[in-house]
C-alpha cells in the first residue's frame, strides 16, 4: 500500500472549527499526506490561523485567494495537489485517525479508483443525529449504474468528502463554480469514467451540523440558488439517463419530480413567476401519469405533486401557513419573502 494523498480543505470564515478539522487530518495513521488549506477570502482571522497551522506541520500548505465559493477553492486545490489520490474535508467536519489508511488499503486491494467511507451526522456538541446515509453491512462494490440509481432515489451519498479518488479521474473535470449541489453534478460525470465505487461500512467521516455553517450556508440567497440548481441538475441527469441508462428512466423521472417538488415547497410566493418557475410547473403537468404510477414516490409526494399541478400558488400559501404554525409563528412571513 502506498501513494501520496492530497487532502483539500476549502475554508471560509472557519475560525471556531478549523483547528479541530485540520488536527484530525494531521492525526491520520497513514502519514504520506499533502494537506492543502485553501482560504477562500476569509475575513475573521481564519487566514492567519491557516498560516499558523501550516507552520506547525510540514505536510500542510496554505493558500489564500479572493472569495469565489467552495467549488472555486476545491478546483484550486486540485490544480495544486501533488498526491496520487485526492480527498476532501469540509472545515466544519472532522475525521477518524484511520480513515484514509482504510480507504487507501481498500483502493489498493481492489483496484478501485473511487472508494467511499461511510459517514455520520453530529451536532455541535458531538451528539449523534439520525443517519442521512445508512452504511452497508460490509464492504460493497457498487457499479456506476447502480450507484446512479441510488442517487436518483436519494439513497446514495454524493458528497466528495466521503470519497478517495484517483487524481487522474479529474482530468477534464472540475467542480462547477457559482453553483450549489455541485458534488452531485461532478460525481455523475466521474461515474462515467469508472466501473463503480467501493463502499466501506465504517463511519469515519463526521459531518457537523451547525446552525451557521460557513461551508454549507455560503450566501444569504442560498435558498434561491440551491433550489434552482437541484432542478437544473435533475434535468441534466435525466438527459444522461435517457441517453446512456434507459433502464433508469423511471428513477430519473422520479428524481426530477421530487426535485421540482422540493423547489415548489420552498420557493417564496413572490418568485412564483418567470420562465424557470413555469418550466417547473410545466414539467409536473406533462408528467401527471408518471406521478400517479411512479413506484418510487410516496403517497404524500404524489398528493403534493398533483396539488401543485392544479393550483401551485394556492398550495404554496397553505404550506407556508402550515410551516409557520408548526414553528410557533417564528416564520409567519415565510410565504411572502
Amino acid at each position: 500500500m502506498g501513494g501520496k494523498i492530497s487532502v483539500i480543505i476549502p475554508i471560509y470564515n472557519s475560525i471556531d472549527c478549523l483547528e479541530r478539522c485540520v488536527r484530525s487530518v494531521c492525526a491520520q495513521t497513514y502519514g504520506d499526506l499533502d494537506i492543502l488549506l485553501i482560504d477562500d477570502g476569509s475575513t475573521d482571522g481564519t487566514d492567519r490561523l491557516c498560516d499558523r497551522l501550516a507552520a506547525q506541520d510540514h505536510r500542510i500548505r496554505a493558500y489564500h485567494k479572493k472569495n469565489g465559493g467552495a467549488s472555486s477553492a476545491r478546483n484550486l486545490g486540485i490544480r495544486l495537489a501533488e498526491g496520487e489520490y485526492l480527498g476532501f474535508v469540509d472545515s466544519d467536519d472532522y475525521i477518524e485517525p484511520d480513515m484514509y489508511g482504510r480507504m487507501l488499503e481498500a483502493a489498493a486491494e481492489n483496484g478501485a479508483p473511487i472508494v467511499q467511507i461511510s459517514r455520520d451526522e453530529v451536532d455541535e456538541a458531538g451528539a449523534r443525529l439520525p443517519d442521512v446515509c445508512v452504511p452497508p453491512d460490509g464492504i460493497r462494490f457498487c457499479a456506476s449504474a447502480d450507484f446512479l440509481r441510488e442517487l436518483l432515489l436519494h439513497q446514495g451519498d454524493c458528497s466528495f468528502c466521503t470519497k478517495l479518488v484517483k487524481r487522474e479521474l479529474f482530468a477534464g473535470h472540475t467542480f462547477p463554480e457559482g453553483l450549489l449541489n455541485e458534488d452531485f453534478r461532478l460525481l455523475v460525470e466521474l461515474l462515467q469514467e469508472t466501473e463503480g465505487i467501493l463502499i466501506l461500512p465504517q463511519q469515519c467521516y463526521h459531518v457537523v451540523c451547525r446552525q451557521e455553517s460557513t461551508t454549507r450556508k455560503r450566501t444569504e440567497d442560498s435558498f434561491s440558488r440551491v433550489f434552482v440548481d437541484i432542478v437544473n441538475n435533475a434535468d441534466e441527469v435525466q438527459t444522461l439517463v435517457d441517453t446512456k441508462y434507459p433502464q433508469l428512466h423511471v428513477c430519473a423521472v422520479r428524481f426530477n419530480l421530487y426535485q421540482r417538488l422540493d423547489y415548489l415547497l420552498h420557493v417564496p410566493i413572490s418568485q412564483m413567476k418567470g420562465g424557470f418557475y413555469h418550466n417547473v410547473v410545466r414539467y409536473l403537468r406533462s408528467h401527471v401519469r408518471h406521478t400517479v404510477t411512479n413506484p418510487y414516490l410516496s403517497g404524500r409526494n404524489k398528493a403534493y405533486l398533483l396539488l401543485f399541478t392544479i393550483a401551485p400558488k394556492t398550495v404554496r400559501k397553505i404550506h407556508a401557513r402550515k410551516m409557520a404554525w408548526q414553528n410557533g409563528g417564528k416564520h409567519k412571513d415565510a410565504g411572502r419573502r
